[in-house]
């Protein structure tokens, strides 16, 4: 089997002439394909690069020119994974400043999707050793260091904290959604993964365009942990607050009281009819979602409080413990036909994460 790099010499750039293309493909018929399309890829890139270093030194190699501003000094290695394998390149050294080439520059072609990948394994709680695993299992044999993984996600924290750090005081948001789930996450402190709750604010201005307003990591949903993330919110620039749309929480509740007084609560509807329909034997539970339903359908305030109270009270002797729950509920889950009627789709329930 020939190698092609009896045909390339490993140590010096090499032309992209008339000789060359041709023992290439002669290597090419009689060879080891991978490793030929390796080497050639080599080839040409080196051979882009010191066009590059050229162009920017004002000459070539051993050239005299007066047009040169610099001077070659040597090679320094870099390891570069493509979907032809691990190629080493050789990049000029200058005796005065530095030169890297911009085909090589950060993140272009599968540094991008290897970049992605990286930074999905962090988000998702892999550890640096498996994400190393898994970018050899991607073809790289060369694989990845903990250093540079911690360096990729590291400005993925950099992106991240600049999101959640921004001024909210452009633009008021009357209608602000609160909501949580619970994910693995990675504790640098613990060094391991363990399940976090992750809550997330989203707002609706007045003309209905819903921007993300933040988001934080805690050990659970208490109401110190949501009350020091809605002032948080607050020093950020949040104003304008009328409606704040969530589950039925307590400590969100009570924290959403403490710091954006004047605002009313919403209590999700979606979210409600889960726990309605818990109370409900399962073969009575689409009867029961479907009158439920029905009270939403009407166009003002009064008609929907009427008809809340007629489905409540269909349903008192059957299910005593839905008509009780809906006489508890019902001024926060029709908080919603206190605010104008083209807003209720968007603010009568509140599932950002689910959906």
């Amino acid at each position: 089997m020939c190698s092609c790099k009896n045909h390339i010499k490993e140590n010096t750039p090499m032309a992209l002439d008339e000789s060359a293309l041709p023992e290439l493909l002669d290597a090419l018929r009689a060879g080891d394909g991978v490793n030929l399309i390796r080497d050639a890829v080599r080839l040409v890139m080196q051979e882009l690069i010191e066009l590059e270093a050229t162009e920017m030194i004002g000459a070539a190699r051993y050239e005299r020119s007066d047009g040169r501003t610099n001077e070659r000094n040597g090679h320094r290695p870099r390891l570069l994974s493509t979907q032809a394998g691990d190629i080493e390149l050789k990049i000029p050294k200058l005796s005065h400043g530095s030169f890297f080439p911009s085909l090589l520059a950060p993140r272009r072609r599968i540094d991008q999707a290897l970049h992605a990948v990286i930074m999905q394994a962090y988000v998702e709680g892999v550890s640096t050793r498996s994400v190393d695993d898994l970018v050899q299992a991607l073809g790289i044999d060369s694989g990845i260091s903990k250093s540079e993984v911690s360096r990729i996600c590291a400005r993925l924290d950099i992106e991240v904290d600049a999101f959640r750090n921004r001024s909210l005081a452009h633009v008021e948001f009357p209608y602000v959604y609160l909501d949580a789930t619970y994910v693995k996450a990675r504790d640098t402190d613990l060094h391991q993964v363990v399940s976090r709750a992750v809550v997330i604010a989203t707002g609706i201005t007045a003309n209905g365009d819903r921007e993300v307003l933040g988001l934080a990591v805690g050990d659970s949903e208490a109401e110190t942990f949501w009350t020091e993330f809605l002032r948080s919110l607050r020093r950020r620039g949040l104003a304008g607050v009328k409606l704040v749309i969530s589950d039925a929480h307590e400590g969100l509740k009570a924290a959403a009281r403490k710091t954006l007084q004047g605002a009313s609560w919403q209590r999700c509807r979606v979210h409600f009819a889960r726990n309605l329909l818990a109370l409900v034997p399962k073969g009575h539970q689409d009867v029961v979602a479907a009158a439920l339903r029905t009270v939403f359908v009407h166009p003002n305030r009064t008609e929907i409080a009427a008809a809340w109270d007629r489905t409540a009270d269909m349903f008192a002797r059957q299910f005593p413990k839905v008509k009780t729950l809906m006489d508890d509920a019902k001024i926060d889950v029709l908080a919603f036909s206190a605010f104008p009627p083209d807003h209720w789709r968007k603010i009568w329930s509140n599932n950002p994460l689910e959906r």
